[in-house]
């Protein structure tokens, strides 16, 4: 039986309500409520997306929805409609004394996993798009964005079987995505992205 919106905004309430990670700055940050078959990871919120109330609020978010609007041709408003958008942690994990924000502990990723362990069961998604290498190590394991960019790979997570296309991360501190081979590589996977059958729907 597929899942009931009702059932998602339960979910999402729960995740907002989250207290399990002492270190990390409240409240947790949950996309919108949707029963897509496509799944979204990103790493982590930033300071900016707890006070705005969503995920890939800021700067990372506009070069995001700017990819997303090549292939498959969606507006910013689409893509939070037609995809669900998850983490690997919920919370920002604050900032390093030396600048920039704190790498999640591997206890906290342990602790926040259980939510996209639930995400698996309640949508049951045939497509997951893990953003960045934190994301994309939780799926494939840890490998250079060059063997893994620009590829399908169909995976199981958590016993359950989907297919997995990786995105780099679309950070302004991150050069990546605007050099060679990462243009045509992220240019390969936004084109598996947009003739996926979950996507195409």
């Amino acid at each position: 039986m597929p899942p009931t919106l009702a059932a998602v905004e339960a979910h999402l309430a729960a995740v907002r309500a989250c207290t399990r990670c002492s270190r990390m700055h409240r409240p947790a940050v949950g996309g919108r409520p949707t029963t897509s078959r496509v799944l979204l990871v990103g790493q982590a919120p930033g300071d900016k997306e707890p006070k705005l109330g969503r995920p890939f609020a800021w700067t990372a978010g506009k070069t995001l929805f700017k990819w997303f609007a090549l292939a498959p041709g969606w507006t910013e408003d689409e893509v939070r409609d037609r995809i669900y958008f998850a983490a690997v942690c919920r919370c920002f994990p604050g900032k390093r004394p030396e600048g920039g924000d704190r790498v999640p502990a591997p206890d906290e990723i342990e602790r926040c996993s259980a939510w996209l362990e639930r995400e698996f069961a309640l949508l049951r998604p045939t497509l997951v798009l893990p953003v960045g290498k934190l994301a994309i190590a939780q799926f494939l394991g840890e490998r250079p964005l060059i063997e893994t960019i620009g590829q399908m790979f169909p995976i199981t997570y958590r016993g359950h079987a989907v297919d997995c296309i990786p995105l780099p991360h679309p950070s302004g501190a991150s050069t990546w995505h605007r050099m060679e081979p990462g243009v045509t590589l992220l240019h390969r996977s936004l084109a598996l992205i947009a003739e996926h059958p979950a996507v195409r729907r």
